[in-house]
């Protein structure tokens, strides 16, 4: 794959095969965030697929099991394609929190390899060195995607090609006019069913009482008077537990 700057940030992409994406969560935020770059991760996974097939793409990260907002954005990210891998953040003792997942990275990558052709690994880590050899061994293609200034250059070096986010910041950027981010209306979603599906404080409806509500809804919809004045079904219904 080659990058031409000149061209408006056009890709001339080669056959790439399968494709496997591995990106580094926490590393890619702090990246992002020091850019000012809110990313669409569709657009940067449609990117990094380029015309390969994708494989799978995974996305890992440290969690805090209190926090809604990442909960949101976490569901998000599996409903649109990620396997996402977690572990939860660790304090340590001068107050910061983080979860290292550079392991669980490195066994998948090298676990994987074999079953795709080109390895897209999102991260700027040094440590990921060793591993990127390691893959590339086994004969696959590894490619390193970050942003310049916060990419180690060993990692720049081993890796067979190198993505520049920052240079096609444009094309992963997330729309401005959807200001709303995705996992807060996620959020806004899983609050509006649970509002709706809460009874009144004086309601205590049971299975059986709203099967009987939904019967006669479904009832007033689809019966209809004959000649001698009474209801007649004109559909089946059956009632089921949705």
């Amino acid at each position: 794959m080659q990058y031409e700057s000149s061209s408006h940030h056009s890709w001339h992409l080669s056959y790439r095969g399968r494709v496997a994406v591995f990106i580094d969560g926490n590393n890619l935020f702090h990246a992002a965030r020091f850019h000012t770059l809110d990313i669409d991760y569709n657009k940067l996974l449609q990117l990094l697929l380029g015309d390969g097939r994708l494989l799978r793409a995974f996305f890992y990260t440290g969690v805090d099991t209190g926090a809604e907002r990442q909960q949101g954005f976490l569901l998000w990210m599996r409903r649109n394609g990620f396997r996402v891998v977690q572990k939860e953040l660790k304090t340590f003792y001068d107050g910061t929190r983080k979860a290292n997942l550079d392991v669980e990275i490195a066994v998948d990558m090298l676990s994987l390899a074999g079953a795709y052709d080109t390895a897209v690994l999102v991260s700027g880590d040094e440590d990921f060195v060793y591993a990127v050899n390691a893959v590339a061994y086994k004969g696959c293609r590894v490619e390193i995607a970050g942003f310049r200034s916060n990419t180690a250059p060993k990692l720049i070096d081993v890796a067979d090609y190198f993505i520049d986010l920052g240079e096609i910041a444009d094309r992963i950027r997330k729309d401005p006019m959807h200001s709303v981010r995705c996992y807060e209306r996620y959020l806004q979603e899983e609050a509006d069913a649970t509002a709706y599906l809460s009874p009144a404080p004086e309601q205590t409806p049971t299975i059986f009482t709203t099967a009987v509500e939904r019967l006669d809804e479904l009832i007033d919809d689809k019966c209809l008077a004959n000649d001698n004045g009474f209801l007649t079904v004109t559909e089946y219904i059956r009632i089921t537990d949705d």
